[in-house]
C-alpha cells in the first residue's frame, strides 16, 4: 500500500507505515481479512480511530487518520457510507467556571486599572456567558449585531458573523448588561466593533493580546473564552434544553464538542433518571 502511494503523498514512508501498522494490528485482532479494501475502508479506519488506539492522544489519532485517509484516496478512493467523521482536537475540553469563580472574575474585571480593560473584560464575559461566543466570533462582531427584540420582554439577540453565522438569544442574567454595553458605544456614522471598538486592527490574536495586558490576580482564575463557552454549554445541558436547540445555538454540526464536556455535568439521581426514561406522567 505504501509503495503504491509513493511518490503521490507528501509523507515519508515510515510515517505512513507507523499508522498503517497500527491499523493492521487492530484489523487482525478484529478478525478482518488482510486486504487493502478492508483495512482502508472508511468504516475500518473510523473504528480504529475511535476504539483501536486508546494509548495515544487525540492529536496522534488525528495524524493517524489523516495519513490513512490519504492512503485510501490514492489506493482505493471512495467515500464513507457512515457519514461525516467526528472532528479530533489535540486539546481537552475547557472546564467550566464555578459560580464562585465567575463572581471573582467579574470583580477582577471591575478592578482593572483602565476603563478600556474594565469594559473589554466585561464584554468578553457577557458574550461568552450570555451567548457562548468564542474568540473568532467575538473579534468581528459589530455593535449593531447586538439588538433588543421587538417583543418588549427585554430579550437580546446576537447575530454572529463568519462561517458559523446564526442568531443567538442571550441568557436572561446577561441580557441587560450586554444591551447596556452595546448602548454605551457611540455608533454615529460608523459600524463600531462590539469588543475593543476603538481598535481598527483586527487579527486572530485580538482577544489574546488584549487579555495579556490585563492585571492578573493570584486568587482569580484567568479569563479564557473557551471556559466561558463551556460554562454556557453546561448550563444549557443542565437545564435540559433540547439537543437540537443547543446544537443550533452553539453553531456546531456534530455532537463531538458537546460530548467532551459530559464529565462536567452533574449526575442525575437514579429516581429522576428512571422517571425521565419511562416518560409520560
Amino acid at each position: 500500500m505504501v509503495r503504491l502511494a509513493d511518490p503521490l503523498l507528501p509523507y515519508k514512508a515510515r510515517e505512513l507505515l507507523t499508522a498503517l501498522t497500527q491499523l493492521a494490528i487492530f484489523c487482525d485482532g478484529e478478525g478482518l481479512p488482510a486486504k487493502a479494501e478492508v483495512w482502508l475502508s472508511r468504516e475500518a479506519i473510523e473504528r480504529f480511530i475511535a476504539v483501536g488506539c486508546p494509548q495515544v492522544g487525540e492529536s496522534t489519532r488525528g495524524n493517524y487518520r489523516t495519513r490513512l485517509l490519504r492512503l485510501r484516496e490514492v489506493v482505493l478512493g471512495g467515500e464513507c457510507r457512515t457519514g461525516k467523521p467526528a472532528k479530533l482536537s489535540a486539546s481537552v475540553a475547557n472546564s467550566p467556571y464555578s459560580r464562585t469563580e465567575l463572581a471573582d472574575l467579574w470583580g477582577w474585571a471591575s478592578g482593572q486599572p483602565t476603563e478600556e480593560l474594565r469594559w473589554g473584560c466585561k464584554t468578553l464575559m457577557e458574550l461568552g456567558l450570555g451567548v457562548g461566543l468564542d474568540s473568532p466570533e467575538v473579534i468581528p462582531l459589530r455593535v449593531h449585531d447586538v439588538r433588543r427584540t421587538s417583543s418588549g420582554s427585554g430579550s437580546v439577540v446576537v447575530a454572529t458573523r463568519g462561517p458559523r453565522k446564526r442568531e443567538i438569544l442571550c441568557r436572561r442574567p446577561w441580557e441587560g448588561v450586554l444591551a447596556t454595553a452595546a448602548d454605551r458605544i457611540d455608533t454615529t456614522g460608523t459600524a463600531r466593533y462590539m469588543f475593543r471598538p476603538n481598535c481598527g486592527s483586527r487579527g486572530t490574536n485580538t482577544v489574546t493580546n488584549f487579555l495579556a495586558r490585563t492585571q492578573p490576580s493570584p486568587n482569580v482564575p484567568r479569563l479564557v473564552m473557551g471556559r466561558l463557552r463551556s460554562t454556557w454549554l453546561v448550563e444549557l445541558l443542565e437545564e435540559r434544553l433540547p439537543i437540537t436547540v443547543i446544537v443550533a445555538a452553539a453553531g456546531v454540526d456534530t455532537l463531538h464538542s458537546l460530548s467532551r464536556i459530559l464529565p462536567y455535568l452533574n449526575p442525575v439521581p437514579a429516581d429522576e433518571a428512571a422517571r425521565l426514561l419511562r416518560g409520560g406522567q
